[in-house]
Protein backbone atom coordinates (compact mmCIF):
# COMPACT_ATOMS: atom_id res chain seq x y z
CA UNK A 1 0.00 0.00 0.00
CA UNK A 2 1.56 3.31 -1.02
CA UNK A 3 2.13 5.38 2.08
CA UNK A 4 0.25 8.43 0.76
CA UNK A 5 -3.06 6.54 0.41
CA UNK A 6 -3.63 6.60 4.19
CA UNK A 7 -2.89 9.51 6.51
CA UNK A 8 -4.13 11.59 9.41
CA UNK A 9 -3.94 15.34 8.91
CA UNK A 10 -4.38 17.90 11.68
CA UNK A 11 -4.58 21.54 10.62
CA UNK A 12 -4.51 24.54 12.93
CA UNK A 13 -5.93 22.76 15.98
CA UNK A 14 -6.69 24.87 19.04
CA UNK A 15 -8.31 23.99 22.36
CA UNK A 16 -8.95 25.76 25.64
CA UNK A 17 -10.91 25.19 28.82
CA UNK A 18 -12.24 28.47 30.16
CA UNK A 19 -9.38 30.95 30.00
CA UNK A 20 -6.71 28.25 29.92
CA UNK A 21 -5.32 27.58 26.45
CA UNK A 22 -4.11 23.99 26.09
CA UNK A 23 -2.69 24.40 22.61
CA UNK A 24 -3.19 26.46 19.48
CA UNK A 25 -2.32 26.28 15.80
CA UNK A 26 -1.19 22.64 15.90
CA UNK A 27 -0.63 21.13 12.46
CA UNK A 28 0.88 17.76 11.64
CA UNK A 29 0.49 14.71 9.43
CA UNK A 30 0.88 11.06 10.36
CA UNK A 31 1.25 8.14 7.94
CA UNK A 32 1.46 4.38 8.41
CA UNK A 33 4.92 3.27 9.47
CA UNK A 34 5.80 6.68 10.97
CA UNK A 35 4.16 6.75 14.42
CA UNK A 36 3.89 10.08 16.23
CA UNK A 37 4.64 10.53 19.94
CA UNK A 38 2.80 13.34 21.71
CA UNK A 39 4.67 14.36 24.84
CA UNK A 40 4.20 17.00 27.51
CA UNK A 41 3.62 17.42 31.23
CA UNK A 42 0.45 16.13 32.87
CA UNK A 43 -2.32 18.57 32.05
CA UNK A 44 -0.68 19.83 28.85
CA UNK A 45 -3.53 18.46 26.72
CA UNK A 46 -2.22 15.12 25.42
CA UNK A 47 -5.41 13.17 26.16
CA UNK A 48 -7.57 16.04 24.91
CA UNK A 49 -5.66 16.09 21.63
CA UNK A 50 -6.15 12.35 21.16
CA UNK A 51 -9.91 12.72 21.73
CA UNK A 52 -9.99 15.45 19.07
CA UNK A 53 -8.10 13.18 16.65
CA UNK A 54 -10.60 10.40 17.41
CA UNK A 55 -13.52 12.66 16.54
CA UNK A 56 -15.18 12.45 19.95
CA UNK A 57 -14.25 16.01 20.97
CA UNK A 58 -14.43 19.15 18.85
CA UNK A 59 -11.58 21.69 18.88
CA UNK A 60 -12.35 25.38 19.15
CA UNK A 61 -10.47 25.88 15.90
CA UNK A 62 -8.88 23.81 13.15
CA UNK A 63 -9.84 20.47 11.68
CA UNK A 64 -8.81 16.83 11.42
CA UNK A 65 -8.92 14.69 8.28
CA UNK A 66 -8.50 10.91 8.10
CA UNK A 67 -7.79 9.24 4.77
CA UNK A 68 -7.94 5.44 4.61
CA UNK A 69 -6.56 3.81 1.45
CA UNK A 70 -7.38 6.90 -0.60
CA UNK A 71 -10.86 7.44 0.84
CA UNK A 72 -11.48 10.44 3.05
CA UNK A 73 -13.42 9.42 6.13
CA UNK A 74 -16.45 11.50 7.01
CA UNK A 75 -16.27 13.21 10.40
CA UNK A 76 -19.19 11.22 11.83
CA UNK A 77 -17.61 7.98 10.63
CA UNK A 78 -14.16 8.69 12.06
CA UNK A 79 -14.82 7.41 15.62
CA UNK A 80 -15.70 4.02 14.11
CA UNK A 81 -12.36 3.91 12.27
CA UNK A 82 -10.30 4.40 15.42
CA UNK A 83 -8.83 1.98 17.92
CA UNK A 84 -8.45 3.88 21.20
CA UNK A 85 -6.42 2.59 24.14
CA UNK A 86 -6.35 4.48 27.44
CA UNK A 87 -6.34 3.42 31.10
CA UNK A 88 -9.40 5.61 31.79
CA UNK A 89 -11.66 3.87 29.24
CA UNK A 90 -14.47 2.08 31.03
CA UNK A 91 -15.07 -1.66 30.72
CA UNK A 92 -18.20 -3.53 31.80
CA UNK A 93 -17.26 -4.97 35.18
CA UNK A 94 -20.18 -7.42 35.61
CA UNK A 95 -19.32 -9.07 32.27
CA UNK A 96 -16.59 -11.46 31.22
CA UNK A 97 -13.83 -10.47 28.82
CA UNK A 98 -15.62 -12.30 26.01
CA UNK A 99 -18.95 -10.64 26.82
CA UNK A 100 -17.31 -7.21 26.75
CA UNK A 101 -16.04 -7.89 23.24
CA UNK A 102 -19.31 -9.49 22.13
CA UNK A 103 -21.03 -6.23 23.04
CA UNK A 104 -18.61 -4.36 20.77
CA UNK A 105 -19.09 -6.87 17.94
CA UNK A 106 -22.82 -6.18 18.03
CA UNK A 107 -22.41 -2.42 18.38
CA UNK A 108 -19.98 -2.29 15.44
CA UNK A 109 -21.93 -4.88 13.43
CA UNK A 110 -18.82 -6.93 12.80
CA UNK A 111 -18.95 -10.13 10.81
CA UNK A 112 -17.30 -13.35 11.99
CA UNK A 113 -17.35 -11.99 15.52
CA UNK A 114 -16.43 -15.18 17.36
CA UNK A 115 -13.23 -15.69 15.39
CA UNK A 116 -12.27 -12.03 15.75
CA UNK A 117 -12.80 -12.16 19.50
CA UNK A 118 -10.68 -15.27 19.89
CA UNK A 119 -7.98 -13.76 17.68
CA UNK A 120 -7.60 -10.53 19.66
CA UNK A 121 -7.88 -12.27 23.05
CA UNK A 122 -5.08 -14.60 22.03
CA UNK A 123 -2.97 -11.68 20.87
CA UNK A 124 -3.26 -9.89 24.22
CA UNK A 125 -2.75 -13.08 26.24
CA UNK A 126 -6.27 -13.36 27.65
CA UNK A 127 -7.76 -16.24 25.68
CA UNK A 128 -7.48 -18.59 28.65
CA UNK A 129 -9.36 -16.03 30.80
CA UNK A 130 -11.96 -15.17 28.17
CA UNK A 131 -14.96 -16.31 30.22
CA UNK A 132 -13.80 -14.96 33.58
CA UNK A 133 -15.50 -11.91 35.02
CA UNK A 134 -13.57 -8.64 35.01
CA UNK A 135 -13.90 -8.47 38.79
CA UNK A 136 -11.21 -11.16 38.90
CA UNK A 137 -8.86 -9.23 36.60
CA UNK A 138 -5.85 -7.16 37.63
CA UNK A 139 -5.45 -3.59 36.38
CA UNK A 140 -2.92 -4.85 33.84
CA UNK A 141 -5.41 -7.40 32.52
CA UNK A 142 -7.99 -4.64 32.15
CA UNK A 143 -5.48 -2.74 30.02
CA UNK A 144 -4.87 -5.84 27.90
CA UNK A 145 -8.62 -6.09 27.31
CA UNK A 146 -8.73 -2.42 26.23
CA UNK A 147 -6.05 -3.25 23.68
CA UNK A 148 -8.10 -6.23 22.46
CA UNK A 149 -11.14 -3.96 22.09
CA UNK A 150 -9.10 -1.43 20.09
CA UNK A 151 -7.91 -4.11 17.64
CA UNK A 152 -11.23 -5.94 17.31
CA UNK A 153 -12.50 -4.03 14.27
CA UNK A 154 -9.07 -3.75 12.57
CA UNK A 155 -9.11 0.08 12.44
CA UNK A 156 -6.75 2.09 10.24
CA UNK A 157 -6.00 4.55 13.08
CA UNK A 158 -4.65 3.63 16.53
CA UNK A 159 -4.64 6.27 19.25
CA UNK A 160 -2.71 5.13 22.31
CA UNK A 161 -2.87 7.13 25.54
CA UNK A 162 -0.20 5.86 27.96
CA UNK A 163 -0.64 2.35 26.51
CA UNK A 164 1.93 0.74 28.84
CA UNK A 165 0.24 2.02 31.99
CA UNK A 166 -0.29 -0.76 34.58
CA UNK A 167 1.30 -3.39 32.31
CA UNK A 168 4.03 -5.85 33.27
CA UNK A 169 7.07 -6.50 31.08
CA UNK A 170 5.27 -8.80 28.64
CA UNK A 171 2.41 -6.32 28.52
CA UNK A 172 4.80 -3.51 27.69
CA UNK A 173 6.10 -5.60 24.80
CA UNK A 174 2.50 -5.96 23.63
CA UNK A 175 1.99 -2.19 23.76
CA UNK A 176 5.24 -1.63 21.90
CA UNK A 177 4.09 -4.01 19.17
CA UNK A 178 1.10 -1.74 18.57
CA UNK A 179 3.37 1.25 18.00
CA UNK A 180 5.29 -0.83 15.45
CA UNK A 181 2.26 -1.77 13.34
CA UNK A 182 3.40 -0.47 9.95
CA UNK A 183 -0.04 -0.90 8.35
CA UNK A 184 -1.65 1.46 10.88
CA UNK A 185 -1.58 5.19 11.49
CA UNK A 186 -0.36 5.36 15.09
CA UNK A 187 -0.35 8.27 17.54
CA UNK A 188 0.96 7.75 21.08
CA UNK A 189 0.48 10.12 24.01
CA UNK A 190 3.20 9.35 26.51
CA UNK A 191 5.75 10.64 28.99
CA UNK A 192 7.67 7.37 28.89
CA UNK A 193 11.00 8.07 27.13
CA UNK A 194 11.30 4.46 25.94
CA UNK A 195 7.78 4.55 24.49
CA UNK A 196 8.38 7.89 22.78
CA UNK A 197 11.66 6.59 21.33
CA UNK A 198 9.71 3.96 19.38
CA UNK A 199 8.08 6.71 17.31
CA UNK A 200 9.49 8.25 14.15
CA UNK A 201 8.12 11.72 14.96
CA UNK A 202 7.50 13.70 18.14
CA UNK A 203 5.19 16.58 19.04
CA UNK A 204 5.81 18.20 22.43
CA UNK A 205 2.97 20.17 23.98
CA UNK A 206 4.26 23.15 25.99
CA UNK A 207 3.16 23.86 29.56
Amino acid sequence: MPEDTSKLIASGLAMRYGRRVLFHDLSFEVKPGSPLAITGRNGSGKSTLLKILAGVLDPIDGNVSLVDQGREIDGEERPHMVGFVAPYLQLYGPFSARENLEFLVQARRLKDGTNKINEVLERVGLLDRADDYLSTFSTGMHQRLRIAAALLHDPPLLLLDEPSATLDESGRELAESLVGMNDKIVVVATNDPDEAALCAERLHLPD
